[in-house]
């Protein structure tokens, strides 16, 4: 019997704003004339490439190669030329080199890929060695590369694996329509997942307001006695990997501590079903599914999309602008990244293109903390956000480090809670850039 019913303490209810794509099928987006596609598209080191311009390339060949560990190599999303290898702007808030290739829309496929077997002929060494070469990374936005992830230290021993199918943020729905559209693909990335880490139990967390998604992954795992569905309660960040495994499991992740110290992995819906399609086709991450909508979109889409391509090219297939748009966001309204501009690429980790309208956009002029406490009373990780915000904007980051300031998860309940509307995650993300800067200046 699956779990349900299960939540964590503390937590915000925003509205969903799900209605608009919920129900509306992947489509596949139209392919791109040009991409540009980041050599760093993921948390760590940034690849290397592998061709020079006026090289011809092909779909799913290997053109960023990844030299360290915390690292994920980068693939073609197209056939054709490459035109230039420059730096730019990319939608993850950082400027990167990135390698631009003009397609000759034959979209030609690489000879290196190839399906890889059924994963009970693979073994767990050669599962590790194909997520890896395919460039996995977090599906669900932050990035983390996924081999990494998967291969804890041999004195941290795992036994349960969580697939994270909350999707608590605000507007996306990509997650819920691949767990309807693509439940096998998401059942065989869990398989593979439990068969790396050696691990013979696993959840697939999905909140209570997506039963259409409940209903189809239980029909999926009938027969399967060791991969299960978690009920959880419909709450953000319900997503948040800490506050998930403390719902499914009852554990508690200590303070700088990671999922591994638990004897647990969590990985991202996306990023299981991504599993399964590599080893069932062999292709790499070339593309991805992205919710994009929002209050100034015509025609809100939940769209499978090259990487590479260009948030312009993008929203233009879902009809523009229905009015003039106050703020551009990769990702949702709660942890995603406004925009400046959209000539910037979709990545690996580009999980929505959320378009809001200037009403929607407004910010409200932040007024005195009247110290009512709602901001400490929702915090997931019970900190004091309010004294955190006070301290960094002072500039007193050493106090600010000592009310743990790292430990923030940067869900941003906090703000939207706060009556004064103050912008209290705004100044915590920056009192941890300063903390994290000054240790490692301090490691030198």
């Amino acid at each position: 019997m699956a779990n349900k019913g299960l939540t964590f303490k503390g937590g915000i209810h925003p509205p969903h704003f799900k209605k608009q794509t919920e129900h509306l099928s992947i489509e596949e987006a139209k392919k791109p004339k040009v991409v540009v596609i980041p050599l760093q598209q993921h948390i760590g080191a940034p690849c290397d490439p592998l061709v020079k311009i006026r090289d011809y390339v092909k779909v799913g060949q290997k053109i960023g190669e990844a030299k360290a560990f915390v690292s994920a190599p980068i693939h073609s999303s197209v056939s054709g030329t490459v035109k230039k290898i420059e730096t730019r702007q990319s939608s993850n808030g950082m400027k990167a080199k990135c390698i631009v290739i003009e397609s000759d829309d034959r979209f030609e496929v690489h000879e290196s890929v190839k399906p890889k077997g059924q994963i009970e002929s693979l073994t767990k060494e050669e599962i590790l060695g194909i997520i890896k070469e395919a460039g996995l990374t977090g599906m669900g936005g932050a990035g983390f590369p996924t081999h990494v992830k998967l291969s804890p230290p041999k004195d941290k021993p795992m036994d349960t694996i969580i697939l994270n199918g909350a999707e608590c943020e605000p507007y996306l729905t990509a997650d819920h329509r691949m767990m309807i559209e693509n439940p096998d693909l998401v059942v065989t990335g869990a398989k593979a997942i439990m068969k790396a880490v050696g691990v013979s139990k696993c959840y697939i967390a999905i909140e209570e307001n997506k039963p259409d998604a409940i209903e189809v992954i239980n029909n999926n795992i009938a027969n399967e006695k060791d991969i299960e569905v978690a009920t959880l309660v419909t709450k953000y960040p319900q997503g948040d990997e800490k506050r998930l495994i403390n719902a499914v499991t009852g554990r508690e992740v200590p303070s700088g501590g990671l999922p591994m110290d638990v004897g647990v992995v969590v990985n991202n819906v996306g990023t299981a079903a991504t599993i399964g399609k590599v080893i069932k086709t062999g292709m790499p991450v070339v593309e991805r599914v992205l919710t994009v909508t929002g209050s100034a979109i015509k025609e809100p889409k939940n769209l499978l999309v090259k990487i590479g391509t260009s948030f312009e090219e993008i929203i233009e297939q879902c009809g523009g602008f229905s009015e003039e748009p106050g703020k551009i966001i990769s990702g949702g309204p709660m942890m995603g990244i406004a925009q400046y501009t959209t000539d910037v690429p979709v990545i690996k980790g580009t999980s929505g293109i959320l378009v809001l309208n200037k009403k929607d956009a407004e910010r409200p002029e932040p007024e005195n903390c009247i110290r009512c406490g709602k901001c400490v009373n929702i915090c997931p990780v019970n900190l004091q956000p309010l004294m955190i915000s006070r301290l960094s904007l002072l500039g007193r980051f050493d106090e600010a480090e000592g009310y743990n300031a790292l430990d923030c998860i940067e869900c941003g309940s906090c703000s939207f809670v706060c009556p004064s509307k103050r912008p209290l995650v705004d100044s915590i993300r920056v009192a941890k850039r300063e903390i994290i800067a000054k240790r490692r200046k301090a490691s030198k």
